[in-house]
């Protein structure tokens, strides 16, 4: 391989490498939370009416108002939620769901460690209806979450008193049903006094997936006029990963189009009137909207084929993050009712459930609401493979390895073909060293005699880069499905190796748990650089393949690749153990490989570079 063809493979090979683990290993870390610097508790989203706006039209809910400690839902009596993998509470003072755990997931390895939050109330302190205080539901300490909840409305129509319709601050009755479960729905009830009824069914499956039915009973002698609405509220922007691969804030899927906004975009919106920095999306007929984390999301998605706005706003006043799916107007006749159903998704982003969703009751392009990335032609057929593999063999781990045989083995046309030529020009290695004295400095004409001798022996040199260059998009796109997918959380392997998401937790500084003191903190630039043990095992098997490629010519080329497989051991320990679980087998398998089709022409390496005195002249067949 002549020496601009290397380098520049060189350089996209450390590139790459450089930027995912600068982004990894130097990215500012989320600031600490402080209880002193949680925002104020605050009510949720008031409705304010516009007189002018025209028939048939809806008007938004205004910029959240702070009730300081007026918060309706401080003393609001709650509904429980208790279902195989949610527990929580829905708040009677806007009928809000504002307190849920998420039972199948701990915050932490530790079987004793507190269930993951997703959603948090704004008030602390809440009583029952007979006026005893409780506690929230079993999780970590609320005092250092931010309020995250969905609360549902209507928006009265042109030229209806705002008073006569339910805001974010009215209390509810509870009509029917005493504990939200699978099977167990209930219903609130709010009567105006005027002759409208509201009432508000919560419906649960065994998972993540509420139905929501808004339903309005005209008994009075005029039409009346209302919309409905669903609204995700954040107070505060969320401790975010802060990674460059990774997508977290607004998504959803607008009439089939991805739409992904981070928090910063969102703060920086265009400015819409009475709205503040805002978009507003026309959805004609499929659609969905709300806020995802890394593993965790919470979304609104009306019935399929359901016309609405999907709003995505942010109120700078109040630092509050919406995203909003305001249904059309509906005019209730007198002595007529009309009812609209809804989805809110509120859990864990685990494929199978996302496309069961998709498929019924058809919330369109779910499983997109995972951040496939760049390379999502390959993520997702990568993270198909590896799932199934995983229900193959029963641990991720392992699944893995099988998962680098498999794509070693989709490759292995070409990568033959690249280790006969490896073979090849270890065979002529002798009269490149005489090319390379005969010509001494002249760089001209070394390169000249070189590709003259290429030419004669029908060597391609570019032939041995080709596995390099298809392993660096495989990389990618395993490094996406291992960082985003929540399957590989706290998926377990062998030993010490608990948490294939997560860093190696060994470190050779205490002699991998020998010596009485602890490792540096998981996800630390110390703990990289204290050569975790996969880290080192990483760098053997590369220094190993290393040996039995042609050594270059060039003493620049020559000390760079020397270093590279000690420079990658320090930069990728601090990665997710299962990414460099799967380079260290693709080496192993890549070492197998070359060794046994090298020696199969007559080429057989030498470790340490001791190639013997007389080779076998033997061409390929």
């Amino acid at each position: 391989m002549d020496d601009n063809n290397r380098n520049l493979i060189l350089a996209m090979v450390l590139s790459a490498l450089v930027m995912i683990g600068w982004y990894a290993f130097f990215a500012p870390e989320p600031p600490a939370v402080d209880p002193a610097d949680m925002p104020a508790p605050s009510g949720a989203i008031t409705t304010a009416p516009s007189a002018t706006a025209p028939a048939g039209t809806t008007t938004a809910p205004a910029a959240p108002a702070d009730l300081g400690t007026g918060d309706p839902t401080r003393d609001a009596p709650r509904l429980a939620i208790d279902s195989p993998s949610l527990q929580g509470s829905i708040s009677l003072a806007g009928g809000r769901i504002d307190d849920l755990l998420l039972t199948g997931y701990r915050e932490t390895l530790d079987p004793n460690s507190p269930f993951v939050r997703l959603l948090s109330p704004t008030a602390q302190l809440r009583v029952t209806e007979e006026g005893t205080p409780v506690a929230p539901a079993a999780g970590p300490d609320l005092t250092l979450q931010k309020p995250y909840y969905a609360v549902y409305g209507w928006m009265p129509g042109p030229g209806t008193d705002p008073a006569l319709v339910p805001n974010p601050a009215t209390v509810w009755q509870v009509e029917s049903g005493e504990t939200l479960a699978p099977g167990q729905p209930v219903t609130l009830r709010w009567d105006n006094g005027a002759g409208q009824i509201f009432r508000r069914t919560f419906e649960l499956d065994d998972r993540y997936l509420f139905t929501v039915t808004q339903n309005l009973e005209n008994t009075a002698a005029a039409p009346f006029l209302a919309a409905p609405y669903g609204i995700i509220a954040r107070h505060g922007r969320p401790d975010t990963q802060n990674y460059f691969v990774l997508h977290e804030g607004a998504v959803g899927v607008t009439d089939g189009e991805l739409l992904e906004q981070d928090y910063g975009d969102i703060a920086d919106l265009s400015p819409v009137a009475a709205e503040g920095p805002a978009e507003l999306i026309e959805v004609a007929e499929n659609g969905w909207i709300g806020f995802t984390d890394k593993y965790w999301m919470t979304t609104l998605a009306p019935a399929p084929g359901q016309p609405f706005t999907a709003v995505v706003k942010y109120a700078p006043g109040a630092d509050i993050y919406q995203t909003e799916a305001r249904l059309p107007m509906q005019t209730v006749q007198p002595g007529t009712q009309v009812s609209t159903a809804s989805y809110l998704f509120a859990g864990a982003k685990t494929y199978e459930l996302l496309d069961a969703y998709q498929e019924s009751p058809g919330i369109d392009r779910f499983v997109d609401s995972i951040d496939w990335g760049w390379f999502y032609f390959l993520t997702k057929p990568i993270f198909h493979l590896l799932h199934w593999l995983h229900g193959l063999i029963g641990n991720m781990g392992w699944a893995i390895i099988a998962l680098t045989f498999v794509l070693k083995m989709l490759v292995f046309p070409l990568a033959r073909k690249s280790y006969i030529s490896m073979a090849r020009m270890r065979e002529m290695q002798p009269q490149m060293e005489e090319i390379k004295e005969r010509t001494g400095d002249d760089r001209v004409k070394y390169q000249q005699e070189v590709m003259a001798l290429y030419k004669k022996e029908k060597v391609n040199p570019a032939a041995g880069c080709l596995p390099m260059l298809l392993q660096i998009p495989i990389f990618f796109a395993l490094y996406k499905v291992i960082f985003v997918t929540i399957e590989l959380r706290h998926a377990p392997w062998i030993g010490w190796i608990r948490d294939l998401a997560a860093p190696d937790p060994s470190s050779l500084l205490n002699l991998f748990g020998l010596l009485p003191y602890a490792a540096p903190a998981q996800g630390t630039m110390l703990h990289s650089l204290s050569l975790p043990a996969l880290a080192i095992a990483l760098g053997i098997t590369m220094w190993v393949q290393q040996k039995l490629n042609p050594a270059p010519t060039d003493p620049a080329q020559k000390m760079i690749f020397a270093w590279m497989p000690w420079i990658f051991m320090f930069m990728l320990g601090g990665f997710a153990s299962g990414l460099v679980l799967y380079w260290i087998s693709n080496n192993l398998i890549t070492i197998a490989q070359q060794y046994t089709i090298m020696s199969m022409h007559g080429h057989p390496p030498q470790l340490f570079g001791n190639i013997r005195a007389s080779l076998p002249k033997r061409r390929p067949k």
